[in-house]
This record gives C-alpha cells, structure tokens and sequence, in this order.
C-alpha cells in the first residue's frame, strides 16, 4: 500500500512516496547515508535492514511499492521485497540496474512493482514482477503517479487518481509544498482511499520527497503520516555525474 508521485522539472525532478503499512509492523528507521559499490546512497530502513526507497549521487531514485493486482505467492519461506532495492541501489543506469534485478532470486520473491528514476539518461522505467515474469516498462519523463493498494487496489487508483488531477491544476503544482500537500491529502474524506491513507488497522506510517537538481540531491523523511506536522529529517549529497547529467537535461528539454 504506497503511492509514489513523480514530478518532471527542465533541470531535475522532485518525487513523493507515502508508505502505508498494517500498525502492527516494526517502525521504519530514518534515512542514512551509506557506501554501496564505492556509491554514496541514502535510504530509510525496515529494523531488518531492507527499504522502500533510495536515492543516490547520480540523482537516481528507486521506489518499491507491492503489486495487490497480482494475487500469486511464493510457497515457503520468501525473501523480503525490502532487498530488492539494496541490491542495485548504487547503479548509475537502468541497464545496470537491471542487471542486478534479474540477478537476484525473483521466483522468492513477491509480485511488485519497482520504479526508477535516472535523470543522467532521462529515463522512468518500472519492473513488473508477477512471480512469472519479469517486464521493464518505460515510461515518458513527464509528471505522473502510481498507486498500490492491498485493500482494494482500482478503487484506491482511482480515487487517489482524481485527487492527484484535481490537485494538478494548481498554479504550485511542480513545487514540494504542493507535492507535501498532496500526499498529506484525505479527499474525498479520510479512509482507506485517500491519499494519506487510514484504517483501523493501517495508515499511512511514513512520507519522503526527493528533490534532484543538476546541482545537488536532497531527502526529506517524515516519521508518522503527512497529515502530522513533523519536523523531517533532511539529507543531502552532490551529484557525482554533473556534467552528463546536465547534458542529458539539455538532451531532454529540447524534446519536451
């Protein structure tokens, strides 16, 4: 149960995810700066270890959210969705990225959906894993939204979907205070639909943003619903790759 909003810029991007889990999970751990592979990478954690999400300094990020649509389950003892991402955190590129993804034991591994931003080479793509094959699907560098729901998934996309709409055609709509207010959002009410999600026995637990430039790379984590005013935690690192991913900037504003 996630929704993750991605917002496209001339010179970068800014993404949103809300984390919605049953109460009765462990709490997630606030973002740390890590080494992977030589790469500087920042993630909250699950207390086992594994993330949701994960940003690092070539700008890239990648998000995590579970498939419901997709009813099959590994038999016996699976390993956590939550290693998908630590395993091709540091990865400068979808194909590398990819690479590590078929290399992992995926016929362990629960159906997901797993998107990844690489502003170096202006590409969106999102692995599909149905626990029979896995699909790489691009998509266009422009705003957009995806939605999971294990309560009732095409209901939560749709009306999470026209909130996401409605709230696009707000003069603020490609700023983090809009992006913040979206995913604090309960319209139409609070409940298991919107946006900021909450039930009697799970809630949306935690809300990130991301926010890439051709300078630097920033993370913002709230503990607790986007509804509480919490104070965030804020990690910063620069980019390693400026100069190609100015290029690739170039490269994609001539195309929009």
């Amino acid at each position: 149960m996630c929704t993750v909003t991605f917002i496209a810029r001339q010179w970068g991007y800014c993404l949103g995810m809300n984390r919605d889990e049953k109460l009765t999970r462990p709490t997630g751990l606030p973002p740390k700066e890590k080494k992977v592979n030589g790469r500087a990478v920042i993630s909250p954690s699950e207390p086992g270890g594994g993330t949701w999400i994960a940003l690092n300094d070539y700008g890239a990020t990648l998000a995590l959210i579970n498939w419901y649509s997709i009813t099959a389950r590994v038999g016996g003892k699976a390993v956590s969705r939550g290693e998908v991402i630590n395993s091709m955190s540091a990865a400068s590129s979808a194909d590398v990225a990819h690479a590590a993804l078929a290399g992992l034991p995926l016929n362990r591994i629960n159906p997901f959906r797993l998107i990844g931003v690489y502003p170096a080479t202006g590409e969106i793509i999102e692995w599909r894993w149905n626990l029979s094959q896995l699909v790489r699907k691009h998509h266009r560098w422009k705003t957009q939204q995806w939605i999971s729901s294990g309560f009732d998934e095409p209901t939560a996309q749709r009306v999470r979907g026209k909130s996401f709409q409605r709230a696009g055609r707000q003069h603020s709509a490609d700023s983090l205070d809009w992006l913040r207010r979206l995913h604090r959002s309960h319209l139409p009410e609070a409940g298991p639909f919107s946006t900021c999600m909450h039930r009697a026995d799970a809630a949306t637990v935690s809300y990130t943003a991301v926010a890439v430039s051709s300078h630097h790379t920033t993370m913002r984590y709230h503990a607790g619903a986007p509804c509480q005013n919490c104070k965030p935690a804020i990690h910063r690192i620069q980019l390693d790759n400026r100069e190609s991913y100015d290029n690739a900037c170039h490269q994609e504003s001539a195309t929009r």
